[in-house]
């Protein structure tokens, strides 16, 4: 069968589109570094430096030096750096991300200020990077793994660390913490520590020990230079060899008629302008490297690639259907956030039983909260949707479902690809992605 060739308005919009991108500044000149906002649940909140002070955060966001993330009383929020090192705020927390930056030889500091509350910390300590967390009067300095949780008030500050030592610099002077040991800085003492030979277990360390399992298993194989994103993108999609096109990732629970579009929300940046955040809970690498590709018979579909590029809006490509209509940012001048559609939230707390329809594409699904997403694909796809029994976020609960026969036009995601090819990728109109490099 012959492969279909790119119509002429197609052709037209590519080179519109690549054009403005061409036009747009290099974030690589500035050495900039963003990292995502990968987990918002409850109330939690962003101060972008926009002038606006804290606006309500939610998932996917983008964040640049300089920013403050705060939650409240029954917000949690995760923050993933491009290796895939975590950061976990817990209820009542606010930290400052005072640096993210790249030094001449190509390494990563990071520089994060605990103003108040308890955070956990997993950092993978690849390629060297540098990470200091400041808390009280204390500061970690790490090039290497480590995890732990650190606590703090006007009173006292407690770390407790769970693997690798930690070294901690302060008032009382340098004092390094092994694994499974806790130090307390007394702050009515000129912040003097006592030791610990334990490590007594709060009420969240289940909540980030099972979130780290779920990185750890979930990032396994990744073959991208970047590791955030990398789990959500194997537990709500999956990968494939399309004809003509090369290996593409698809969501589960689309659908030919689905659009990647058509839910999240642009979020203005100083320096930057408009980025577009989109609301699924996978949605990060795919709108920020590569490109979407409408394949023929298939629907939307990510190629990966393009690493050397950080987009600030996703790009597209392939024969358009005839009802989309590309993303355009917001006219200069304004701050505030736009919405488009539904934004990203999510609760570790579910509904008993939950129906997954075509066109959903993993919206409303806590990660790891179900299993064989990949057989619920296909059942989805045979009927038009599946009712399943839930368990609460990274429940590792078999998904038990009883399904409801209905008409669907919905496809299974590793559906037997029709032939076809596009030749180029493109940014969209009116703001698009930047066109430098994103470290």
């Amino acid at each position: 069968m012959s492969k279909p060739s790119l119509s002429r308005s197609s052709m037209i919009l590519l080179a519109v589109a690549a054009c403005a991108l061409l036009a747009l500044p290099a974030l690589a000149d500035s050495q900039a570094r963003i990292v995502r906002l990968s987990d918002v649940q409850g109330s939690v909140q962003i101060d972008k430096n926009t002038g606006l002070g804290f606006e309500n955060a939610f998932l996917n966001l983008p964040i640049t030096q300089g920013a403050q993330v705060r939650t409240h009383d029954r917000g949690r929020a995760e923050i993933e750096f491009e290796d895939g090192s975590t950061l976990r705020l817990t209820p009542n927390t606010t930290v400052e991300f005072s640096t993210l930056g790249l030094s001449d030889s190509g390494k990563r500091t990071s520089v994060i200020n605990l103003v108040e509350g308890m955070a956990y910390v997993n950092w993978l300590g690849k390629s060297g990077d540098q990470f200091s967390l400041n808390f009280s009067r204390e500061k970690i300095s790490l090039d290497h793994a480590a995890h732990f949780r650190v606590q703090t008030s006007t009173q006292v500050t407690k770390l407790a660390v769970f693997k690798g030592d930690v070294d901690v610099d302060g008032p009382a002077g340098k004092v390094t913490v092994e694994k499974k040991k806790t130090a307390n800085f007394d702050a009515n003492d000129n912040d003097k520590y006592t030791l610990a030979k334990n490590v007594e277990e709060a009420p969240l360390d289940s909540w980030d020990k099972e979130a780290s399992s779920y990185h750890d298993q979930y990032a396994k194989n990744n073959s991208s230079p970047y590791g955030y994103g990398a789990s959500d993108l194997n537990y709500y999609g999956a990968y494939s060899n399309v004809p003509g096109y090369g290996m593409m990732w698809q969501p589960f629970f689309t659908g030919v008629g689905w659009d990647p579009f058509m839910n999240g929300a642009w979020s203005w940046y100083p320096g930057y302008g408009y980025m577009f955040a989109s609301a699924y809970p996978w949605g990060w690498m795919p709108y920020r490297y590569g490109s979407w590709m409408s394949v023929p018979g298939m629907g939307w579909m990510w190629q990966p690639g393009g690493y050397g590029s950080w987009l600030t809006v996703p790009r597209f490509a392939g024969t358009m259907p005839a009802n989309f209509h590309p993303l355009v940012a917001p006219a200069a001048g304004t701050v505030k956030t736009v919405v488009v559609g539904r934004v990203g939230t999510t609760s570790a707390m579910l509904p008993s039983r939950l129906v997954l329809n075509a066109g959903s594409a993993g919206l409303g699904i806590p990660r790891g909260s179900l299993q064989n997403l990949h057989q619920l694909n296909h059942q989805v796809a045979k009927s038009g949707f599946a009712e399943v029994q839930t368990g609460a976020q990274f429940s590792s609960m078999s998904a038990g479902s009883s399904m409801t026969s209905g008409n669907s036009a919905s496809r299974s995601a590793m559906s037997s690809p029709a032939p076809s090819h596009s030749s180029a990728s493109s940014g969209h109109s009116s703001g698009s992605g930047s066109g430098g490099s994103h470290h």
